[in-house]
């Protein structure tokens, strides 16, 4: 129970910040929206974005997957000292790599707009390409942010790391309040280079505390920069398999109406609020134990915190399902609609942000597997999923959308991830054996029917509010929290009387909390 406890005490720390720091980054989508709305200059922007942020996403996504479990292991053996020794020398190859890459993909720019918008012409071509080009030095700050944060997990920090987002959204609503009208898209650009420099900024004191220091030493000969260059190439093919499901949607969105790149990326950025709060928050404080499990060949171990984890997800993204389907238009209305983001651009994004939300909780899970399998130091077979994954939304991409425009994008993107979920725990149980499936269909059942109660009574709710209030923003402001309190209130109480178990676990924290207090 203590430990329950301390890693729910872990979660709701990381939550708290990571939830602020969400909440800036959303009013900062808000800006940006009624600021461009869902245009030319949008598209080209977030095609950019998706450009650099891709080869960032690679990268990082590859050092936090390896590094974890190699930095434990290397304390175990050398010792602390050890540890950072290694850390300095991964740091280093890697902002030299970062450095070469950065420089590749500033000339072949034009050429990675082509593929992933093959319908920009003209101008938008153009624009696309420049704010690419002045995006891509932000690689060397992403791969510093990418390290750090490894070493900070792997001593159990998470404070820091989880509140990295609040520099990074004060840039960028600083910029989009005062210097939008004088530099435009061009300077937004530019803003998201500062706001991730401004990131590294905010980890350095947190790495003192965590007494490490840098020091300049490459060794490429370096056993386990070997290791963690051998693990990391199968987890940049997977994370590069995983953001062809974003580039197929784009490039496929780029020849259909104007403004459905935009639509599907604030689709996105709602449905990330729920895995970017809560579900990340769980796999953080999740996968260094899994490693330290893993590392101690306990299995039992490892199989009890991956039902712990699977627990606290369907807790979480079950709800968060119901809630934004329910509620997409509501809930797009009252964030985005405002300057040029007009009723059109948000009817297309709440229709994608419904099919994006079919597919939330095998997208919560697939983050939680993949996390197992590289705890396990097998990065090799959620790449092949990974392929089989994204070979099945490209299908289903081509399909959907003649029948369903951008919403069929979104939808393939959900079902894909359903596919790549059920091939991951098939795999999952044939390498470690029995997860006692039946022990997560009835916390599926029991969160499920929950959710359905709680989603017709706010549904209800909502309704009866506008009624009584009528139509207006600051009525559908209350309305719309009226009926997220009900759904809370509502969801807390029958996951008591239904005694889903973490639920429990978290009000018993709760309740001591107070008793101390």
């Amino acid at each position: 129970m203590k430990k329950k406890q301390s890693i729910i005490k872990a979660t709701s720390i990381i939550i708290f910040f990571t939830l602020i720091t969400k909440i800036l980054a959303l009013f900062r989508e808000v800006l940006m929206a009624a600021k461009f709305g869902s245009g030319m200059e949008a598209d080209a922007y977030f095609i950019a974005l998706t450009a650099t942020g891709l080869m960032v996403g690679f990268l990082t996504s590859a050092l936090n997957t390896t590094m974890i479990p190699i930095l434990k292991e290397i304390e175990l053996v050398e010792g602390k000292k050890g540890k950072i020794e290694h850390t300095n020398n991964i740091l280093n190859i890697t902002l030299i790599i970062s450095a070469i890459l950065a420089i590749v993909g500033i000339i072949g720019a034009p050429i990675i707009i082509k593929l992933l918008a093959s319908g920009f012409e003209g101008e938008k071509f153009k624009l696309a390409v420049k704010l690419t080009q002045i995006g891509f030095p932000v690689i060397f700050f992403g791969v510093t942010v990418g390290v750090f944060s490894s070493y900070l997990h792997s001593e159990n920090r998470f404070t820091f790391t989880a509140a990295i987002g609040l520099p990074m959204s004060i840039v960028y609503i600083i910029y989009l309040l005062i210097l939008t009208g004088k530099f435009g898209i061009t300077g937004l650009m530019v803003t998201s280079v500062i706001a991730i420099l401004s990131q590294v900024l905010m980890l350095i004191p947190a790495m003192k505390k965590a007494d490490y220091r840098y020091v300049f030493k490459v060794n490429f000969k370096d056993e386990y920069l070997k290791k963690v260059l051998l693990l990391s190439v199968p987890v940049l093919i997977g994370v590069a398999i995983n953001d062809i499901n974003a580039i197929v949607d784009r490039t496929i969105a780029s020849t259909l109406l104007t403004g459905s790149i935009s639509a599907l990326s604030y689709a996105e950025k709602l449905k990330d609020m729920i895995l970017g709060v809560f579900i990340a928050a769980i796999i953080t404080v999740i996968y260094p134990l899994l490693s330290k499990a893993s590392n101690s060949e306990d299995l039992n171990g490892l199989k009890r915190i991956i039902k712990k984890g699977f627990d606290m997800i369907l807790l979480i993204a079950v709800p968060a399902t119901v809630g934004l389907i329910i509620f997409a238009t509501p809930i797009v209305e009252l964030v985005f609609q405002r300057g040029q983001f007009d009723a059109l651009a948000t009817q297309m994004t709440a229709n994608a942000l419904v099919f994006y939300s079919i597919g939330l909780v095998t997208m919560s899970l697939q983050l939680l597997l993949i996390r197992v399998y590289y705890s396990l130091q097998d990065t090799k077979t959620p790449m092949v999923i990974g392929i089989i994954s994204v070979a099945f939304n490209i299908g289903l991409s081509l399909i959907l959308v003649k029948y369903m425009d951008h919403s069929g994008l979104a939808l393939a993107t959900s079902i894909s991830s359903m596919v790549a979920t059920i091939l991951l725990l098939w795999c999952l149980g044939e390498k470690i054996g029995s997860l006692g499936i039946k022990s997560y269909i009835k916390t599926l059942l029991k969160t499920g029917v929950a959710s359905i109660i709680m989603g017709a009574i706010s549904y209800l709710t909502y309704r009866g509010m506008n009624g009584l209030l009528g139509v207006g923003k600051f009525y559908n402001i209350v309305s719309l929290s009226t009926a997220i309190l009900v759904a809370i209130i509502i969801y807390a109480a029958l996951c008591y009387i239904f005694k889903v178990e973490e639920f429990r676990t978290i009000f018993v924290t709760i309740k001591n909390k107070f008793k101390k207090e």
